[in-house]
């Protein structure tokens, strides 16, 4: 009888309307973020680097990933090769193409 006296019962707060959505709110705008933030934009890079890749065709003026600077020899399935300089031509990976370089950038350097 003493304890109820200095001591009140306890009682829930009542639910918030509509609690379940807006507790995955916060969630569900961090995904929707990184999604146009971080997903889509290199998906949209990794699909240009294919497209270009699938492009490649002899004469075509490219730069490697290493860094060698050569002109397109020979495309093959998996591998093209690169001429880097006058009678020296080398084979490199399709992916480790990194850009194609405008005509003429060889001569210039």
């Amino acid at each position: 009888m003493l304890n109820n006296l200095f001591i009140s019962n306890a009682h829930a707060a009542p639910a918030a309307p509509g609690g379940d959505l807006f507790s995955f709110l916060p969630i569900i705008i961090i995904f929707a973020l990184f999604y146009f933030m971080l997903i889509r934009p290199q998906m949209k890079t990794a699909k240009l680097q294919k497209a270009m890749i699938d492009a490649l065709k002899a004469g075509d003026e490219v730069a490697t990933a290493g860094g060698v600077i050569g002109k397109v020899t020979k495309v093959g399935d998996h591998y093209v090769s690169i001429e880097i300089a006058t009678n020296t031509v080398i084979n490199v990976q399709k992916h480790t193409v990194q850009t194609m370089l405008p005509p003429g950038t060889i001569k210039s350097i």
